[in-house]
């Protein structure tokens, strides 16, 4: 009994990680976690605001979807230095979702975004609960280099419009720029002024903040507090500005009334037609979230030698998403700069994000009416300064230098997403990753191999001097077997086999095959008869233990003409004939 106490405790806390963390908490900590969190939350109000409006939606949804979400992850999340909320890219994907639905539907912005987070919400606790969080790795980091890239750009190009203080719109980087032009006469000098002036301040305090505070004086700690806060003098001081000289009235477009409230409690719509039209962009905003969200993680707790669970990151994106589609909020993720804040400034255990939470309920109560006068230019700044640092166009030089394929698959994603826009773009990386992949995979490596002297190894006979013997056909196979590629194989073998009239065996070194499908054990039966045939005896060498667990099952094993050996070597001193000279291949090695 009391085993199956301790088993069904640590399942327990296997789902509530914060049972684990939680029983160590001390005060220092708690001391690390609250400095982290002050610093997350000055970092996070110009952030929710700014992605809320990249979303479609009014800037207090910012807030609300950073409040019960960030506590949700607290509970159920493994990493101890994520910070949930709005991200740049999972907000641009939400405008186009919604968008899309909003004109094929009769339903409410705001609650299309609701609906969106709980669908998404849902797939991500499904997909945990189901531990599919293998499902991400179909994503190749070529294709999410290059979605992210090109959603940088089309994100940067969609906030022009605020800084130029003109209407704008469009799905697409033609559509954008067009409508930009179009609006051109319409520019207002004072909104250009600053926004432009908000962007040059927003860039610099990234690089050249931090040393000149140090260079004055200040503590090292307190200058990186001081330069996580830019964007907050950024709003302080451009939102005084419209206040003091009535800019607004001038044409400078201003948040307006944010309601001074506690996140509402609200109710998405869960109509089978609105679920099926957005099921796809959630799906989407699922893998692709999950994919920004872990591999943050990961590469922060691998800092501090801890462990992220996957499938119960699932959960606790999941179960914050669902938060979020409860409290007035819409699609969130754990955010890559102030998850990096985050760590930087000491958070310990989930329990940072927790106190973040309520700094920015207290910011939700008292601050909101500060903001009356924050002109939208401030905010566009604040989305092209942070989008900007993920574009990375040497991706495309990187992968043409290592692999056209991944070269192929990077560039089609920027380009039919900067075209057709995000959902078309990583769908058709997606898809043409995997055909790339099933496609390679068709053809496995298959090298001749011969022995080099002096030695029990066997190498390709084109890249190495080695020993071969006329009768003796020895053929590494370099990747799985499966139905794909098990014809190709046996072409292979056919083709090399059907003019050599010296040859008597043929040996499959089996080294670096991990699996051999049904398929391709039925065309192994098949070589085997037709080598037969041809006065050939078919052997096999170092084939791994899984797999020859699996081949005893069948019939190959049984009828095989040859026999299954240990290593090469041993093939090739029973098999090579003593009596006929060995043929010395002189490749030089490449």
């Amino acid at each position: 009994m009391a085993m199956s106490r301790k088993k069904s405790g640590f399942r327990f806390s296997h789902y509530f990680p914060i049972l684990a963390w939680g029983r160590s908490y001390t005060a220092a900590t708690a001391v690390n976690d609250l400095v982290a969190a002050l610093i997350v939350t000055i970092m996070l109000i110009p952030q929710s605001l700014a992605y809320a409006m990249l979303a479609g939606l009014p800037p207090e949804a910012g807030l609300y979807a950073s409040i019960l979400p960030i506590m949700l992850y607290s509970i159920f999340g493994t990493s101890r230095s994520l910070a949930v909320g709005p991200v740049a890219v999972v907000s641009l994907m939400t405008a186009a979702a919604i968008a899309d639905v909003t004109r094929t539907l009769d339903v409410g912005y705001a609650t299309a975004a609701l609906s969106l987070a709980a669908l998404s919400g849902t797939i991500l606790m499904a997909m945990g609960v189901l531990r599919l969080g293998f499902i991400a790795n179909f994503l190749s980091h070529p294709v999410i280099s290059g979605f992210i890239t090109a959603s940088g750009v089309l994100i940067a190009a969609s906030q022009l419009k605020h800084v130029m203080g003109i209407d704008g719109g469009g799905h697409n980087l033609l559509e954008i720029v067009s409508s930009l032009v179009t609006h051109v006469p319409s520019v207002n000098l004072l909104t250009v002024a600053i926004g432009m002036t908000a962007i040059g301040f927003l860039f610099w305090v990234r690089k050249g903040l931090r040393p000149a505070l140090i260079k004055i004086g200040l503590r090292p700690r307190m200058a990186d507090f001081l330069a996580k806060a830019g964007p907050v003098f950024a709003v302080g001081a451009t939102t005084w500005l419209v206040w003091k000289f009535d800019l607004n009235a001038s044409g400078v477009q201003i948040v307006g009334a944010v309601p001074q409230s506690l996140p509402p409690l609200t109710r998405p719509d869960l109509s089978m037609d609105l679920m099926s039209a957005l099921f796809r962009p959630a799906l989407l905003i699922s893998i692709i979230g999950f994919v920004e969200s872990i591999s943050v993680a990961q590469t922060l707790a691998t800092k501090k030698r801890q462990r992220i669970d996957p499938d119960q990151e699932l959960i606790g994106l999941g179960a914050a998403n669902i938060g979020a589609s409860l409290t007035g909020g819409f699609p969130v993720t754990g955010g890559f700069s102030r998850s990096v804040v985050n760590f930087d400034a000491g958070a310990e255990t989930p329990a940072a994000g927790a106190f973040t939470a309520i700094g920015l309920t207290v910011a939700a109560l008292f601050l909101t009416p500060l903001i009356y006068f924050l002109p939208k230019a401030t905010l566009a700044a604040t989305i092209i300064v942070a989008v900007l640092s993920l574009v990375d166009v040497q991706t495309l030089k990187r992968s043409w230098i290592y692999s056209t394929r991944d070269f192929g698959a990077v560039a089609v994603t920027m380009l039919l997403t900067l075209g057709f826009g995000v959902e078309l773009g990583v769908t058709a990386g997606v898809v043409l990753s995997i055909l790339l992949f099933l496609y390679d995979t068709s053809r496995p490596h298959v090298a001749e191999v011969g022995l080099v002297e002096g030695t029990e190894h066997f190498r390709n006979i084109h890249r190495h001097a080695v020993l071969t013997d006329p009768t003796v056909l020895s053929l590494r196979i370099d990747q799985s077997l499966y139905f794909a590629n098990a014809r190709f194989l046996e072409d292979y073998i056919y083709d090399r086999v059907i003019d050599d009239t010296d040859l008597t065996h043929v040996v499959l070194m089996c080294s670096a095959v991990n699996e051999i499908d049904l398929s391709a054990l039925e065309t192994l039966e098949m070589v085997n008869t037709r080598l037969k045939e041809m006065g050939i005896d078919l052997s096999l060498s170092e084939v791994k233990g899984p797999v020859m667990d699996r081949l005893r099952r069948g019939h190959l094993l049984k009828h095989l003409t040859g026999n299954v050996y240990l290593s090469q070597f041993d093939a090739f001193r029973a098999l090579a004939q003593p009596k006929l000279p060995l043929n010395k291949i002189s490749v030089v090695a490449t």
